[in-house]
């Protein structure tokens, strides 16, 4: 069965060197260790930073040869790419020259091998305007099939109105944009902070975007533009899970009183199941996915592997023990995608 994994992380040597050689936050530093071993440090600001698995750092980085072998040994005929990391942290003008070098590079890397690659355009939220025009330039220019944003820019919430104009852009272009988790914002972090990676992919991440998610639904952007397409990974980030509940207390606890409750014309769930599609990245929970199954339907789902962050073969073998029919399989594995990004079938 054809597969076409649709959360694909990567990097370059530009994006890294970059990195490297700034004064400012965020920046790498590559050192060595006692015993001689790389030891990857990404520091976002000068009292936070995570430790880089330097053998994920190394496999994201691997464009070529390397990543195509651990597609063909575990059937994944193509992957749509994402860069794993951001340029919103930069000042304006650099973050919208390093989106620039980023997408190029990932054009590049497709126009090598476009029967493996497609991808997701780096933007530089921090200045809107500039973020759509890269974006139009990105999907006409380019080639690329949509944009990769994050839960949260610098702190501020991508609901807020200075970011509609990339969701209006995202419209008329047809292409979808992946709300990608990232660390909560500062001013909701601190009860994450206390035990060992509260604030990253065991409960922060989700929490940050499914929190995205909703307030996009809220703020009335799919009312506005009915046409905007979302993704979330993780399979929905527990949302299908909350969807009854929270069309339930939406219906029987709404009042005229807030300004937001003026916002939408249908229940909050019914736009998260006609403008959102979930993907199967990095949970490979065979109860969590009926759950999304029953909610979201075989339309609503992409198969994805988070790689490297997760292993090829862990989700191959999750998604073919699945106990779904056939047709539905397929519709997951590739067609969904295939109709999503306007690929070839």
């Amino acid at each position: 069965m054809k597969r076409i994994a649709v959360e694909e992380h990567f990097l370059t040597e530009g994006y890294k060197n970059r990195l490297i050689t700034r004064k400012g936050y965020p920046k790498l530093e590559i050192t060595r260790d006692a015993s001689n071993q790389e030891v990857v440090k990404l520091w976002n600001t000068p009292e936070h930073f995570t430790v880089q698995d330097p053998v994920e750092w190394n496999r994201k980085l691997d464009t070529g040869e390397g990543r195509l072998k651990e597609m063909d040994a575990h059937g994944i005929d193509m992957q749509v790419l994402l860069l794993a990391s951001t340029v919103e942290q930069l000042e304006r003008e650099e973050g919208i020259e390093l989106a620039r070098s980023v997408n190029d590079e990932l054009a590049a890397i497709i126009k090598r091998r476009p029967d493996r690659f497609t991808g997701l355009a780096a933007l530089p939220m921090q200045e809107p305007e500039a973020a759509a025009k890269e974006l139009d330039r990105a999907v006409n220019e380019l080639g690329l099939k949509g944009a990769k944003l994050h839960a949260q820019v610098n702190g501020e919430f991508i609901d807020e109105k200075k970011y509609w104009i990339v969701f209006e852009t995202a419209e008329k272009l047809g292409v979808p944009v992946f709300v990608h988790p990232t660390r909560p914002a500062q001013q909701m972090i601190k009860p994450f902070l206390s035990y060992f990676m509260l604030d990253g992919p065991i409960w922060g991440f989700g929490v940050s975007a499914g929190l995205q998610a909703i307030r996009l639904i809220y703020s009335g952007v799919f009312d506005t533009y009915p046409g905007l397409k979302v993704i979330l990974g993780h399979l929905g980030e527990a949302l299908p899970f909350w969807l009854w509940r929270m069309d339930n207390r939406w219906h029987r606890d709404k009042m005229d009183i807030h300004p937001s409750t003026k916002n939408l014309a249908k229940k909050p769930g019914e736009y998260f199941k006609e403008n959102f599609w979930v993907a199967t990245s990095g949970m490979f929970s065979k109860s969590a996915f009926l759950c999304t199954y029953l909610e979201m339907g075989a339309d609503r789902i992409l198969f994805a592997v988070d790689y490297p962050n997760e292993l090829n073969g862990e989700a191959v073998k999750f998604i073919e023990e699945v106990q779904i029919c056939d047709r539905d399989k397929e519709k997951i594995c590739h067609s969904n995608a295939e109709k999503l990004f306007s690929l070839k079938a």
